[in-house]
């Protein structure tokens, strides 16, 4: 999965190329500092458990993707039933970010955290211990679930632990391990599927999950404790807003996956129902007159596309390696490795060009590279084809992740720069499964032809100019 792109100082939420953290509450931290002023004295020991908890989220997404031939061995999954275990996952973490957010907001973002860590813990040794497909697809919901309720509060205790300088050091660790999550994730799958078994890639979060179980309560102590008597932190949670959305991404990703127009035709009319909700509730779960709200929902689309397409290539070439070309999980790992790498490059020049050409021209550039990647990668063997093609389909893709993101947050006031982070994190997961639903029986090639027709979106959907000169500099770096 794509590391996180690089943020600005006015907005201290970083967004989400990434499948790393959607920090999608309301903008405010959902602690307020030490009273004294002080910054907490465990904070950067806190920082290393709460990466931690994020790094198993961002893992969960790549590593299951090596191990999904042996998983289907094993589990005699349906045809479709590889793609579902992806998707399950990715479905529920991206249709509940919003309201994870919402829920730190509420109850504060401790309570959550731990909440969403034993969730998602439980679930991993769920999905290890599953004797059959439907056992580990319902599992692998559960860690969706549990993600979403992590992820956000996780991220506002970073923003609560941290202050000044010090809190663009620990955002600058924290963007670091969507890329390290993506690519270790790859690399582990491979080592755990080819040694003691694929089930190891969910009993690893184990020990991980209790870890950070244990030590941050102690650590954090009582000094970042919500007081009670707060009522502007109780804000309304919008249930109804948060079903329907899941129950469109749902019906919609199995409409795809069967080719069913019932399950579709349903998406549409639980899409059409949380539109009517949304303009006759007082608690949208985005608000009509957000500033800058046509370059978020453009900003998301894109992000969506990408994120669909390098899920789906994942996903695609994974089966490819080891049921076409005979290789091992391992060696599918080490394939995978440069993928990562990719990304994150194309992340980091993606920022440079976007400063100096603007979004629209890099980002239908960036589509029109992936497109090209794309086509490479059948004209060849696994290194002399698939591996470079799709190394080069992933450093357009990193390009574009880093181009929505920061079109999506350019017009978007501080108050507000949480929800807008957690609308981009909401389209990647989504989009990852979408993509994976909607190219299931696809072939990688054919990855080029949603590329160009996201290079000819591109150009419509992303706002003209560039960032402020100011904030580019800092995503730069």
């Amino acid at each position: 999965m794509p590391p996180h792109a690089p943020h600005s100082p006015k907005s201290p939420h970083p967004g989400h190329p990434s499948h790393s953290g959607h920090p999608a509450h309301s903008g405010h931290p959902a602690h307020p500092a030490p009273p004294d002023g002080t910054q907490h004295p465990h904070r950067w020991r806190l920082l290393v458990l709460l990466c931690l908890a994020q790094f198993m989220l961002i893992a969960d997404v790549t590593v299951v993707n090596v191990a999904l031939p042996a998983i289907a061995s094993d589990l005699d999954l349906s045809p479709s039933g590889p793609a579902l275990v992806v998707t399950a996952y990715a479905l529920f973490f991206g249709s509940l970010l919003l309201a994870g957010g919402r829920l730190a907001d509420r109850f504060g973002a401790s309570r959550m955290f731990l909440t969403g860590l034993t969730v998602f813990t439980a679930a991993s040794v769920a999905s290890g211990l599953a004797a059959d497909g439907t056992t580990l697809i319902v599992a692998r919901a559960a860690q969706g679930v549990g993600a979403a309720l992590l992820s956000p509060a996780a991220m506002a205790l970073v923003m609560a632990l941290f202050q000044g300088p010090a809190r663009h050091r620990a955002l600058g660790v924290w963007a670091a391990v969507g890329g390290a999550g993506a690519a270790v994730g790859v690399l582990l799958g491979g080592i755990l599927t080819d040694g003691p078994g694929w089930r190891w890639i969910f009993y690893v979060n184990l020990p991980a999950g209790l870890l950070a179980l244990i030590a941050v309560p102690l650590l954090l102590g009582r000094s970042l404790r919500t007081p009670p008597d707060r009522p502007a932190r109780r804000q309304p949670l919008n249930v109804a807003g948060a079903v329907l959305l899941t129950l469109a991404s749902a019906g919609l990703v199995q409409g795809l996956s069967e080719g069913s127009w019932l399950w579709t035709a349903g998406a549409l009319a639980a899409v059409a129902a949380l539109a009517v909700l949304e303009r006759r509730t007082g608690n949208p779960l985005l608000p009509p007159a957000l500033p800058g709200r046509r370059a978020l929902l453009g900003g998301s689309a894109v992000m969506l596309g990408a994120a669909g397409l390098l899920v789906a290539g994942f996903y695609l070439s994974s089966l490819h390696i080891q049921h076409t070309l005979g290789r091992s999980p391992l060696v599918t790992g080490l394939a995978f490795l440069p993928v990562a790498v990719a990304v994150t490059a194309g992340a980091h020049l993606g920022s440079v060009a976007v400063a100096r050409f603007g979004w629209r021209p890099t980002g239908v550039a960036a589509f029109a590279l992936a497109a090209a990647g794309a086509a490479l990668a059948w004209t060849g063997g696994l290194w002399t084809g698939l591996v470079p093609g799709f190394a080069v389909l992933a450093f357009g893709l990193g390009a574009a992740f880093v181009c929505a993101t920061t079109a999506a947050m350019a017009e978007v006031p501080p108050e507000h720069s949480g929800l807008a982070s957690g609308l981009i994190g909401t389209a990647h997961e989504l989009g990852a499964a979408l993509g994976v639903a909607a190219l299931t029986s696809a072939a990688f090639p054919t990855l080029a032809l949603p590329a160009l027709a996201l290079a000819a979106a591109a150009a419509f959907l992303l706002p003209q100019g560039r960032p402020d000169p100011t904030a580019a500099r800092a995503m730069a770096h």
